[in-house]
């Protein structure tokens, strides 16, 4: 809410839930970033930003569970 990384994240927010709309963000399931039906619905997401966010193609790093700390059990890279 306090935090804004580009001018258009309202817009990636709104995209991001019509997209996934039943993907849980607290804990987060590696199946659903990275298998191939998963890799089909973010490739289009993420290219939807081409122009409008620098750097909108880089992977980073994520807590699977929001809960608790960055560990390496508990982190994944998402691309």
């Amino acid at each position: 809410k306090f935090l804004n990384l580009t001018k258009v994240d309202d817009q990636i927010y709104e995209e991001f839930r019509k997209t996934f709309k039943d993907l849980k963000i607290d804990v987060l399931d590696p199946e659903d970033l990275k298998s191939e039906p998963a890799k089909e619905k973010w490739r289009p997401f993420c290219l939807g930003f081409e122009g409008l966010v620098e750097d909108f193609n880089y992977g980073t790093l994520l807590r699977l569970d929001s809960r608790r700390d960055y560990t390496e059990e508990n982190s994944i890279f998402g691309e």
